[in-house]
């Protein structure tokens, strides 16, 4: 199963929100870039990353961070945050980005994500962020009333290669990830499933390997707080 340690990206710094609450966020005083390079050292292979400031301008506004990340280290790269145009998703695959990461767009619009996926095929990633079963849109600040397994089964064969799946409720909290949604998800989706928010420690990622069509987590809070020690997250990256 593939660790995606992660990076947020806000005002240049690495930061992490509680629950996507842009005024509850704590501020790292590493650069991205330092902590991409803490991952490499340690061995990782796959790096989550989201432009923050992108999600809530809908521009690639940290790219020239992320194409320095992608330039200096070695690492399978998936970007996120505010892309809600085929320019944006060519920029970033002309970065050498491997995924780009769609949400609040595909929600709103579904023809966008189609063509997506035909225009950079293996290339689009569905950001899936759940509150009590339904789907939120724009940096999570607004539900969209539509239930999330209800949206898939629309969309399953558009041509996804990738399904991140993050219980709101959950994330930054620590608290273990929603593995009973997130296994209900990845039974009905045709293509494998991240899971995101809320892992707490190296039991929450033992458990994710234990389930069907998982192909890897997110852990971003519990490693800046030194709850989940690099050293031994690596031996769980395969």
């Amino acid at each position: 199963m593939k660790i995606f340690p992660a990076i947020d990206i806000k005002n240049k710094k690495c930061v992490r929100l509680v629950k996507g609450d842009f005024d509850n966020k704590t501020e790292y005083e590493m650069s991205p870039i330092e902590q991409a390079s803490t991952y490499k050292d340690h061995g990782f292979k796959n790096l989550h990353v989201v432009d923050l400031d992108g999600a809530l301008t809908g521009e690639t506004t940290n790219l020239d961070i992320i194409q320095d990340i992608v330039s200096k280290f070695d690492l399978k790269i998936e970007v996120g945050g505010g892309v809600r145009n085929f320019e944006s998703i060519q920029k970033y695959t002309d970065a050498g980005v491997e995924k780009v990461i769609l949400g609040s767009i595909a929600i709103k619009d579904k023809n966008f994500l189609k063509e997506a996926c035909e225009k950079f095929p293996n290339k689009i990633a569905l950001s899936l962020d759940a509150k009590d079963g339904y789907l939120s849109v724009s940096g999570w600040q607004e539900n969209s009333n539509q239930l999330i397994l209800d949206y898939l089964k629309q969309v399953n064969d558009y041509g996804v290669s990738r399904l991140i799946y993050t219980d709101i409720n959950r994330d930054g909290m620590k608290q273990s990830p929603n593995f009973a949604e997130t296994s209900k998800v990845a039974e009905k989706s045709n293509c494998p499933v991240i899971i995101s928010g809320g892992v707490s420690s190296i039991d929450d990622i033992k458990k994710a390997k234990t389930l069907k069509n998982i192909e890897g987590i997110i852990v971003g809070k519990a490693i800046y707080d030194g709850d989940i020690k690099l050293e031994e997250l690596v031996k769980e990256d395969a």
